[in-house]
């Protein structure tokens, strides 16, 4: 079965992966270099921000991500040691959140441990953060350091055979009744296939639209800033705060988000979100201050109602894995497996209905 996947972040590289697993011809194509509109800017935190005030339909995508990326990591290391994706099972601190009753007994149904921490043990164990704060220890939080990720991921489909194309722009697909017939490239050639998935993040909506179909996609600008930590190695653990956190990187790299903007496919970055940011940062961490962030950069997110993907069939031979939001890395393993297991016949393992794109409407 020949699979033609529009989109080259990190939904679609592991949606290729998955198949290609399962014996299908796979064939990736995106418009724009090293999955740069969301899977490469953003943190690559292995959980939703303060995953317990999620859906029910969020949490069973993202159980077990950080298992999948530790096992991935090895994949990739065997492959080729150059690359490290860099999974730190570092522990995430949250700062005074104000639903802490409520996570502790989210905590307790799922096994996860989210341990209270008075203000005086985080400062003796966190030494360079504010006083005076307390918070929770959500100790199995981990990261992946994303742009590494997609260039390991890339490395693998060239070597497994994987037609891969970047800077390859979709200009729209022709459907004829209820099947998709091909997808037109800018340059005017035609590509054909047995199936096709639309996995283009923000613009799937507008792919969609080309052959008379919609889904409630919509981009969310995310601005984040990058500080050398001047700590010399003691911030090692993510610090969430005010719906903003901090990721230290194994290189000395302090990663600070992030904004949440309705400013359409706009992905530059403005003075107003660096100004803001540092301000967090700096209160959050007094050493920074005097500090200047040494890169500044923007991605465009898919949102989607309630940010609940759509993971589905549109067409007899069209399906869609997009509107992720903010949590495209910690769900596209769960994402991956249950569009494969749809696509091949397969019963999946979790109740694939939530996640149909019934709100689609043929125009």
């Amino acid at each position: 079965m020949k699979v033609l996947i529009i989109g080259a972040g990190v939904i679609g590289l592991l949606t290729a992966r998955r198949l290609h697993h399962e014996g299908c011809q796979v064939i990736v194509v995106d418009a724009a270099p090293e999955g740069r509109p969301a899977s490469w800017a953003g943190g690559g935190i292995l959980s939703p921000l303060y995953p317990w005030r999620y859906p029910v339909e969020i949490q069973q995508l993202t159980a077990s991500a950080d298992q999948y990326y530790l096992s991935l990591q090895q994949e990739l290391l065997a492959l080729d040691a150059s690359i490290d994706i860099e999974v730190e099972a570092q522990g995430m601190l949250v700062l005074e959140p104000e639903d802490a009753p409520e996570a502790r007994q989210w905590g307790a149904r799922q096994g996860v441990s989210l341990r209270s921490l008075e203000a005086g043990e985080i400062q003796r164990s966190w030494p360079y953060l504010k006083r005076g704060v307390e918070g929770l220890w959500f100790s199995e939080c981990a990261h992946v350091r994303n742009p590494r990720l997609l260039r390991a991921l890339r490395i693998e489909m060239i070597q497994k055979g994987i037609l891969f194309s970047e800077s390859l722009p979709v200009q729209a697909m022709v459907r004829s009744g209820d099947r998709l017939e091909s997808v037109r490239l800018r340059n005017g050639n035609l590509l054909e296939a047995d199936h096709y998935v639309v996995c283009a993040g923000p613009w799937s909506a507008g792919l969609l639209v080309s052959c008379g179909l919609e889904l409630p996609i919509q981009p969310v600008r995310g601005q984040m800033l990058a500080y050398r930590d001047p700590s010399q190695g003691q911030m090692r653990a993510m610090v969430l705060y005010q719906g903003r956190y901090l990721i230290p990187r194994r290189d000395g790299v302090i990663l600070v988000g992030s904004t949440v903007e309705e400013v359409g496919f706009d992905a530059s970055v403005t003075p107003m979100a660096r100004e803001a940011l540092q301000g967090f940062a700096e209160d959050l961490v007094p050493m920074l201050r005097g500090q200047q962030p040494f890169a500044q950069w923007a991605g465009l997110r898919p949102a989607s109602p309630r940010g609940v993907p759509f993971i589905g069939s549109l067409l007899d031979n069209l399906w869609v894995s997009t509107g992720h939001f903010r949590n495209g890395l910690v769900m596209a393993p769960a994402s991956a497996e249950l569009l494969a297991d749809l696509m091949l016949g397969r019963t999946p393992l979790l109740d694939p209905a939530p996640y149909q794109p019934r709100h689609s409407l043929a125009k």
